[in-house]
């Protein structure tokens, strides 16, 4: 039921929103918060509890519109998963297909382990008003490091300047 409060209300707000044209032009910034399962190498806003451990997540992206549609991404996060803590790093580019898909790669890492990910992504950006924008997407992080991939469903709150 949650989810479909949250995407009616995505939907009212992109009535009145342009369509990512200017948002995603050439000399814009972009500042971004993910929210996802707290995992090594993310840089995502995260919060979980299961047999009284508690693991958590904290980080933001932000990158550089270097032309229309397409920037240059970074970001930085800190998690703890109990057993494990530590900083997690992300450097990568962002593609707006239509100025509304975006689609990334990237290349993650983290100081908890000497694991490293490709993480391919793809979603949508639901423009709720000039500057601001709700992106679901789905992603997987590829292990680069003998480890098993991720995939992942994450929501991203987007701010564009």
């Amino acid at each position: 039921m949650f989810f479909i409060a949250f995407f009616a209300i995505c939907g009212l707000g992109t009535a009145n929103a342009q369509d990512g044209g200017n948002q995603t032009s050439k000399g814009n910034w972009v500042i971004e918060a993910n929210t996802g399962a707290a995992t090594t190498g993310n840089t995502m806003f995260s919060l979980a509890s299961s047999n009284g451990t508690t693991t958590w997540s904290l980080g933001f992206d932000g990158g550089y519109f270097i032309s229309d549609n397409f920037a240059i991404k970074g970001g930085l996060g800190y998690a703890d998963l109990g057993l494990l803590d530590g900083l997690n790093y992300k450097i990568g580019a962002e593609y707006y297909l239509n100025g509304t898909f975006p689609v990334s790669v990237d290349f993650t890492g983290s100081s908890m382990t000497e694991m490293n990910w490709l993480g391919l992504q793809a979603g949508y950006a639901w423009f709720l008003s000039d500057h601001v924008s709700v992106k679901p997407a789905l992603r997987y992080n590829l292990g680069l490091d003998d480890q098993d991939g991720l995939f992942q469903a994450v929501i991203g709150f987007t701010l564009y300047f």
